[in-house]
């Protein structure tokens, strides 16, 4: 499958991705693609964690394609948006996390689609996050199978659109299964590994191939975690939130143990493509290992968007460590053609990404140069986003990083020469005035084509989350004094949540 030009100033690159001929393209494996939520590229063991162990994540990295350049967003709800067009966020309505900037255009075609075009059964489990009214819930983008909770996270609640089942924690949730609340026993993570097993138990004699995407919520904040999962830390880690932090990430590992396990048992691990990726930069609220990076979660900086890549797919894949330069918008072009599916006009002209098929197959096959733009986003509702233009932005290049964080309508910028300061410690900029020059231009230009898709800036949402009326509905009861204050966006509520995390989750902003 030829992956098609893109258009100048799409924000990504502007070469063709070379067509690939090797066996992997059109090959039809099944896939599953694990992303978690809030997992730092630092918080693997095989990274380099001084404290942490992941051996079943070390496992995908040590047999797996491990893209060790590889860019995210600086939050989830932009990632997720990415991953499933293979273009920028800001083009795909999204510049937020919550107040309908988290809906993802109707008007985008969807991974998930392009897959069941192509054959493919498609199932959800965990997270979806790109908007919880009615049409722009998972069944209706593409999923078949669907069980995840709403909003940004489990118990989350906002003005508007965003927000989860009344009452909901990470134990005992009530998820929405095919369009109906199952009041569950168990916690969250443990819950959609399960669901998803099942899923593909029922899946694994039939002749369609299955795509399972399995969104935990968790590492997220609160920290709310199984006891013996953070007594595990209990000696180890230096305080009471990486004992619970690095707790819920041994949880998903164990469950990727599980999962790899029941795929060698059912003789499916050999026809299976198994993806594992973080969705934007670590909290850093642990203080323990960042991988020599500067920054966290919710900045440009390489601490704020650089993950975990790893593509397992034994007979098929051989490991190796891949140092192009690529990002979350080459998920979909690269899928899509591992799966053989025929993109129509619509999704050829979406695309902004480059299929990693060749890179997969050959780690140092020729990867022409990039230029990726990322922006934090988050500007002040209702307020005009050229007036943060320049306001925790960045230009990357395989070589340079240009960053503005303290700009405005105008650019503060800074340059960073990354192959050789990883760290982002020493500003170049007055040594590179033609650089500075040429990622500025880019930026401009990237800047005026992302700004048309843009398009939830003043939205209102509904009175109440859709959510929290879809289980009012099945269950009985209605919104509390407390639910109005928080979900009515037409009130002055403050931003927060009925969990009794509201300052967290303001300065989270999910």
């Amino acid at each position: 499958m030829k992956i098609p030009a893109l258009f100048a100033l799409t924000g990504a690159l502007a070469i063709v991705a070379p067509a690939s001929a090797t066996p992997l393209g059109g090959a039809r494996p099944n896939i599953i693609f694990i992303l978690t939520d809030d997992q730092g590229y630092g918080d693997i063991s095989a990274h380099g964690n001084p404290i942490l162990r992941t051996p079943n994540l070390d496992r995908l990295h040590r047999e797996g394609v491990r893209f060790t350049d590889f860019h995210v967003s600086p939050t989830c709800a932009p990632t997720r948006s990415a991953l499933h067009t293979g273009r920028h966020e800001f083009k795909n309505g999204i510049t937020h996390t919550i107040l309908e900037r988290e809906r993802m255009t109707l008007d985008a075609t969807t991974l998930p689609q392009v897959l069941k075009s192509a054959g493919y059964t498609t199932g959800i489990f965990g997270k979806w996050h790109l908007g919880d009214e009615a049409d722009h819930q998972p069944n209706r983008r593409g999923y078949d199978e669907v069980y995840i909770h709403g909003g940004g996270g489990i118990g989350q609640v906002y003005p508007g659109s965003c927000g989860d089942a009344p009452g909901n924690k990470y134990f005992d949730p009530a998820i929405l299964h095919n369009g109906v609340f199952e009041k569950t026993k168990g916690y969250c993570t443990d819950l959609f590994f399960a669901q998803a097993l099942r899923w593909i138990e029922s899946a694994k004699g039939k002749s369609a191939p299955f795509y399972a995407y399995i969104s935990t919520n968790a590492p997220h904040a609160p920290l709310q975690v199984r006891p013996e999962d953070e007594a595990r830390y209990a000696d180890k880690a230096p305080n009471e939130m990486s004992r619970k932090f690095f707790g819920m990430i041994a949880n998903i590992d164990d469950n990727v143990g599980t999962l790899l396990a029941k795929l060698d048992e059912w003789g499916l691990a050999k026809n299976t493509l198994v993806i594992f990726m973080n969705d934007n930069g670590g909290t850093g609220g642990t203080g323990v290992f960042n991988a020599g990076m500067r920054a966290q979660k919710g900045t440009p900086w390489l601490g704020g968007t650089r993950a975990s890549s790893f593509w397992r797919w034994p007979g098929k894949l051989v490991p190796a460590d891949v140092g192009a330069l690529a990002a979350h918008i080459d998920f979909f072009p690269t899928i899509a053609e591992i799966a053989g599916a025929k993109l129509d006009a619509k999704a050829r002209a979406q695309i902004e990404g480059r299929s990693l098929v060749p890179l997969l197959t050959d780690p140092k096959a020729p990867w022409a140069g990039r230029t990726l733009f990322t922006h934090v986003g988050r500007w002040p509702r209702f307020s005009n986003p050229d007036d943060a233009k320049f306001a925790n932005c960045s230009v990357r290049t395989p070589r340079w990083h240009l960053v503005s964080i303290r700009g405005d309508t105008k650019p503060a910028w800074e340059l960073y020469d990354v192959q050789a300061d990883l760290g982002e410690k020493n500003n170049v900029i007055a040594a590179q005035p033609n650089v500075v020059a040429k990622l500025s231009a880019d930026y401009d230009a990237w800047w005026s084509a992302a700004r048309a898709g843009m398009i939830n800036e003043n939205a209102i949402g509904p009175k109440f989350n859709p959510f929290a009326e879809l289980y009012w509905k099945q269950f009985g009861g209605g919104p509390t004094e407390e639910d109005r204050r928080v979900m009515d966006p037409t009130l002055k509520a403050p931003l927060g949540s009925g969990n009794g995390n509201a300052k967290k989750k303001k300065k989270a902003g999910e």
